[in-house]
């Protein structure tokens, strides 16, 4: 398939798939937005500047799933990293709410990104978006990861999940931008259906 074409089928999918996934996730949506409220009264939508397709910041959002102000505790928590590399995760993280938790554990929390993807920021498969201050510490290699606009799922998120290494995110990221193809994107979008009833204890995505 050439390129232009594979672009074109692409965002039709991108604009149908996340119309459908707001309209039946709609009902989940308002319960999501009333749990976050009743939990502890904060803001619902947590909004995040990352780096899309050749560089370009954009706003990215989800469900808040941390306490207030988590990103200003990152630093000490820094010695419980168990990804590498630029990424940060770690088992267990002290600042993810109750009902934070249930939300990673569904990658529920990635629900708003749909209006990412109809923006035209994101796609529904790609490289998960990076934060500015993870891009400025890429490798040649790593910058490959900027050739494609990010995804709502990907490669990785259904080859393992957080169980993966930061090495091994990263290879199946530049797979994907290498062999990407619709049947390939159908078929992520299909496993990542999938998984979401199978519980990530860290959060999937």
């Amino acid at each position: 398939m050439k390129d232009g074409l594979y672009r074109i089928i692409k965002r039709m999918i991108d604009v149908i798939g996340s119309l459908v996934g707001l309209i039946v996730f709609s009902p989940i949506i308002m319960v999501i937005i009333i749990a976050i409220k009743l939990d502890d009264g904060q803001k619902i939508i947590f909004k995040q500047k990352r780096v899309g397709k050749d560089g370009k910041e954009f706003v990215m959002y989800k469900f808040r799933s941390m306490i207030p102000n988590a990103h200003s505790k990152r630093d000490k928590l820094m010695d419980l990293n168990h990804t590498g590399g630029p990424i940060f995760k770690i088992q267990q993280d002290p600042r993810i709410t109750k009902v934070g938790t249930f939300l990673r554990a569904h990658s529920l929390d990635e629900i708003p990104q749909f209006i990412n993807v109809l923006k035209g920021d994101m796609s529904m498969v790609g490289p998960r978006p990076a934060l500015p201050e993870e891009v400025q510490e890429y490798t040649d290699a790593e910058l490959t990861r900027l050739q494609v606009l990010p995804g709502l799922t990907g490669l990785w998120q259904v080859s393992g999940r957080s169980n993966l290494t930061y090495q091994e995110m990263i290879s199946l990221d530049i797979a994907y931008i290498e062999d990407k193809n619709i049947i390939l994107d159908l078929v992520i979008i299909w496993k990542t259906v999938l998984q979401m009833f199978t519980p990530s204890k860290s959060g999937a995505f």
